[in-house]
């Protein structure tokens, strides 16, 4: 039976339907949800402006703190460079990128447009879908397995969490795909013992590049890269032996791993691997010149005591699950976030096998056994590597789900390629639980788009900091000028501040305007406790302070002030206590 003709105009129409559907869902409620930390790193250095010129020590106003977050008009990529290599711990490519697109969007009260930075990350994010389309067609010539990949990439909700926000992981996506692409090519190469294209290679060299220079953790993609290659060197030295010794023609040890190592294609990919290493080299100097790179990653660095040492398992397994499925489980409504966890454990329950099924199909399939094996390879080791910085260098990059962009791609591709087999199930074959194939694929990229939307309504991957919610406290509860005062060791304390004060200018509801304390706390914490005590006796009351982050002492000062003792809700971001001084 020959497989049925469709018209040429087919693919490249459903092409442009996924891509129709991930540009729409990258934009909508775009600039619902704050901006958070991470996001204002990315509006001040972009802009070429700097954290330092904040007023640490004492009150300042709501302006002064979000000068940094006016566009400068003199203000040029130099600067960009300058402060992002003297303040922050990240590679510039993305931040010169933004710098010149937001240059297109005019300001919002002043202040530099939050739609306009996500919205250069959402086309990236956007652009994934054409990109993992082609990685899978590289990978398994296979239409339909490009479009069930480009399909799920479209409702990742993973995917969206990253693509709507100002950061640079969507373009580290597009190189860490692209890596890939050159990854598996490299692959067939070392099977058929040819020789690797020298246009592959640079491309390879060049791609690589652009990575490192848009994330450092992209080298986290390259190390699973080199870990595969090597599982591939040494498998095609043991076949190779075991082929020499079959022949039993001269000696068997003749076959030398050396020489295995030096044949076609193996030398352009080491020539590969040391202009990689050179342009990774080049950004050391920069890494190490930085003073603020330890104390911006002390987040993922704490002891292991206690539950501590399990969490990272539970961490994993949770930003496994929402690249593809995230009900609205953060919702505040009890009943709905039980109810979606619920639905969630069932949908798994069900589409585990039948993915896992898929895979294995693919994994002994002689035409996708290689590529099959090789992504695989790319995710195992990636984990690997995830649990061994956890667990032996006390990093916990399971923390962070946004790092596991080095191997998402990946996951998407080995998602298209299961699904394949899943659809390829004839109607009289019923999968798990009597739903046939074809139906088992539509309800598992409708549970995608379910997820996609619970992002989007920020009931799924919450913002980490809700300073809306914030200051409609702050509203509802002061009737007197205010004093917001936090502990400050970085800009991203700053930054935790910028999101309070940005949602008061644009709502301009507070009159008088709050004063925000930043109290400088370096290996003497006592310092910002004295700075607080100075500034409690210097202003004139009434006045409510509101202690936010306060990692510090409290200063005897707060004893003449009354603390507020009813119960107020946890607001995400913000730890607070509230004290009314009176006359």
């Amino acid at each position: 039976m020959t497989a049925p003709q469709y018209p040429r105009w087919l693919n490249p129409f459903l092409l442009l339907i996924w891509l129709v559907i991930a540009i729409g869902l990258r934009l909508i409620n775009l600039t619902a949800k704050p901006p958070w930390t991470d996001e204002f790193s990315t509006l001040v250095f972009s802009l070429g402006n700097s954290f330092l010129p904040v007023t640490l020590n004492q009150p300042i106003t709501i302006d002064v703190l979000l000068q940094p977050l006016q566009p400068q008009p003199t203000a040029s990529i130099r600067d960009v460079l300058a402060h992002l290599f003297s303040e922050s711990n990240h590679p510039p490519l993305y931040f010169v990128l933004t710098h010149l697109w937001m240059k297109l969007f005019p300001t919002q009260a002043g202040l530099v447009s939050l739609w306009g930075a996500r919205s250069l990350a959402a086309i990236f994010g956007a652009l994934s879908i054409p990109a993992i389309y082609a990685l899978s067609w590289v990978a398994f010539r296979s239409r339909l397995i490009s479009h069930l990949a480009a399909a799920m990439m479209a409702v990742s909700p993973y995917g969206i969490f990253l693509a709507q926000e100002a950061r640079h992981y969507t373009l580290a996506i597009l190189w860490v795909i692209a890596s890939l692409s050159c990854l598996v090519v490299a692959a067939r190469h070392i099977q058929k013992r040819i020789q690797l294209p020298i246009w592959l290679s640079f491309s390879w060299i060049v791609i690589n590049a652009l990575g490192i220079a848009t994330h450092y953790f992209f080298t986290l993609t390259l190390c699973t890269e080199a870990i595969v290659l090597i599982f591939l060197a040494w498998q095609q030295w043991r076949v190779g032996k075991e082929d020499k010794e079959r022949g039993g023609k001269g000696d068997k040890g003749n076959f030398s791993l050396f020489a295995s190592l030096l044949s076609p294609p193996w030398r352009r990919i080491y020539a590969v691997a040391v202009g990689t290493a050179v342009a990774g080299i080049v950004w050391l100097p920069v890494f190490l010149h930085n003073t603020y790179g330890d104390r911006l990653v002390d987040w993922i660095q704490s002891d292991r005591v206690g539950i501590a040492w399990i969490s990272p398992i539970f961490q994993a397994l949770a930003a496994w699950v929402t690249m593809f499925c995230l009900l609205p489980v953060e919702s505040p409504n009890l009943a709905v976030a039980i109810a979606s966890g619920l639905v969630m454990l069932i949908f798994l329950i069900w589409a585990t096998p039948t993915l896992w099924r898929g895979f294995r199909v693919q994994l002994v399939q002689p035409q996708t056994h290689l590529t099959t094996k090789v992504l695989a390879g790319v995710v195992v080791a990636a984990i690997a590597l995830f649990f061994f910085f956890t667990y032996f260098l006390n990093i916990d990059l399971t923390r962070g789900a946004r790092y596991n962009f080095v191997y998402f791609p990946a996951v998407v591709v080995l998602l298209g390629a299961s699904l394949a087999i899943c659809w390829k199930t004839s109607a009289s074959n019923k999968e798990k639980w009597g739903v046939n194939g074809k139906v088992s694929v539509v309800v598992i990229w409708v549970m995608g788009l379910l997820s996609a939307i619970a992002v989007i309504c920020n009931l799924g991957y919450q913002k980490y900091y809700r300073p809306d919610l914030f200051v409609q406290l702050i509203q509802k509860t002061s009737q007197v000028p205010v004093l917001i005062a936090t502990t400050q060791k970085t800009h991203v304390q700053i930054g935790e501040m910028m999101g309070v004060a940005r949602e008061f200018k644009l709502q301009n509801t507070l009159s008088p305007s709050p004063l925000f304390l930043l109290a400088h706390q370096d290996q003497n914490s006592n310092t910002s406790t004295t700075v607080l005590q100075n500034t409690l006796k210097s202003l004139p009351r009434p006045f409510d302070l509101w202690l936010v982050n306060f990692k510090a002492a409290e200063p005897e000062e707060v004893k003449n002030c009354a603390v507020e003792t009813r119960t107020f809700p946890a607001i995400n971001g913000y730890k607070y206590k509230i004290y009314h001084c009176q006359n």
